[in-house]
């Protein structure tokens, strides 16, 4: 056990769920996604073309009403989306603060937004490029910064092997030699200039800043990550509160909501002062949990295509 050393992801006051069959199916198709050179190869290209937005060089990209349109008929050929005050989203650069329960969130998010802005949207790299068909349609779609970083199931594993159990100490090993924290100082700066100039030249940002899918309708899983708060203070935009209603259990034709927060302000600053950071963090938790629903009930009766649903965007 000595191999297996204490993860900087992991820390006292988070839970983590024991490891299943399904989780462990999980971490090893993530493990081969980080392995993959055309995985790696998309990552850095992606990235690599986004930060010339700083150099004057804008990103070839796909017309935005076109992206809509794709993903408008996708998601409302297999959903029922209501959409909640939508007129609050202003034509202006901001950031989109929303809660997180499927991979599927950011189409769905897609296929109701404005056409302009046009936003680009933070999202997991390995989740977002681990099949050819899902890079073909990002290739196509546009507007996504890809973020390297460990999985929850991930770090369930490797606690699971520090605690002892033995079956999961290879797994857990593999996991720390080749799957990337997401800490490399080189990247974390890249990632900020990239959004830095995106919010700069007036486009928008879509950020989940739970940081993780959560597990239950209704809730957030806290503390929010600090970094949503700092781009909208050194970029000088507003953030948007959004609450996603209906997404963590997915089945055909079932109803989603999209729910639209009133525009939070801050005062712009180059160097957020920790008091600035934490007052605007928890001006954004309070916003978001007053969009959650309160009393959530799973709909009743027939579930068609549930699993497949729910597993599609894995």
């Amino acid at each position: 056990m000595s191999s297996i050393h204490q993860h900087k992801g992991i820390t006292q006051a988070e839970t983590l769920p024991p490891p299943t069959a399904a989780s462990i199916k999980r971490v090893k198709e993530g493990i081969a996604a980080a392995g993959d050179r055309a995985v790696r190869d998309t990552i850095a290209e992606t990235l690599n073309r986004l930060e010339e937005i700083n150099h004057e060089h804008p990103e070839p990209r796909g017309k935005s009403w076109l992206r809509r349109l794709v993903m408008r008929f996708f998601i409302h050929t297999l959903f029922q989306v209501r959409v909640e005050h939508s007129q609050r989203v202003a034509n202006q650069a901001s950031i989109l603060a929303v809660n997180h329960l499927h991979h599927i969130d950011p189409l769905v998010l897609l296929a109701d937004l404005p056409t302009q802005p046009y936003y680009y949207i933070l999202g997991d790299a390995r989740t977002l490029y681990n099949k050819w068909w899902k890079r073909f349609i990002l290739n196509f779609a546009g507007g996504v910064i890809p973020l390297v970083r460990v999985w929850k199931e991930e770090l369930a594993v490797i606690t699971a092997a520090q605690a002892g159990q033995q079956d999961l100490v290879e797994l857990a090993t593999a996991i720390e030699q080749n799957v990337p924290t997401g800490e490399n100082i080189h990247t974390l700066r890249q990632i900020e200039r990239i959004v830095l100039g995106i919010l700069t030249r007036g486009d928008g940002m879509v950020l989940f800043p739970e940081g993780r899918l959560g597990t239950t309708e209704g809730k957030l899983h806290l503390p929010l990550k600090r970094g949503i708060v700092i781009y909208a203070l050194r970029a000088g935009v507003p953030i948007i509160p959004i609450s996603l209603i209906g997404t963590h259990d997915l089945y055909l034709r079932k109803k989603l909501t999209i729910r639209f927060g009133e525009p939070l302000h801050f005062p712009p600053t180059t160097r957020p002062k920790r008091q600035e950071i934490d007052e605007a963090l928890e001006a954004l938790q309070d916003a978001m949990l007053a969009l959650l629903p309160t009393d959530y009930q799973e709909p009743e009766g027939p579930k068609l295509f549930r699993y497949f649903l729910n597993h599609m965007f894995w």
